[in-house]
């Protein structure tokens, strides 16, 4: 399992590095992303927001929360609640493996980590290579996207991630 993760994951860092370098775009304007995988697919989020990336070595259950919070984790003695974005879009999933990242985002007083298969790594893409997302992607994903690629990479708008109401769970409420 884990030989077939890995050759997934070098296959598509592979193909990317092997594409040409892109010519600057009539506008010039790209977007730099971190780019990842979710169930098999190719997810990436805006670099800006992205504040760190490390393996999930163990985390901490917490009872009472919703089913797409995994946990939290203590990352250098600042405790970070640790989202599964499967279970919170409804990807199927196929459960935590030995490569699995956390990506910290944040963006002002929000921040906390999102569970990645694998990472593939960072790149900057132009900005009008991304197309809106197409009008069969339904549920609670499509709310959160920028958009794909040629490439089918799905873009995340990760400001929209971070200021979701529902990422932020307060136990004292009724």
């Amino acid at each position: 399992m884990n030989n077939e993760k890995e050759r997934t994951i070098l296959e598509a860092r592979a193909r990317i590095l092997a594409l040409e370098p892109e010519r600057e775009t009539a506008a010039g304007k790209r977007l730099d992303i971190v780019e990842f995988f979710l169930a098999n697919e190719s997810y990436g989020i805006e670099s800006s927001f992205v504040r760190e990336v490390f393996p999930l070595k163990e985390f901490t259950h917490l009872p009472g929360t919703p089913s797409f919070v995994l946990g939290i984790v203590n990352l250098r003695g600042r405790i970070l609640s640790v989202v599964d974005l499967k279970k919170f879009f409804g990807i199927p999933e196929k459960g935590l493996g030995d490569l699995n990242k956390i990506i910290v985002i944040g963006d002002g007083p929000m921040e906390f980590g999102i569970l990645a298969d694998g990472i593939i790594g960072a790149r900057a893409i132009p900005l009008d290579s991304i197309q809106p997302p197409i009008p069969t992607v339904t549920g609670i994903c499509a709310e959160y996207l920028k958009g794909v690629t040629g490439e089918r990479v799905i873009v995340l708008d990760a400001k929209r991630i971070l200021e979701d109401k529902k990422m932020v769970i307060d136990m004292d409420a009724d």
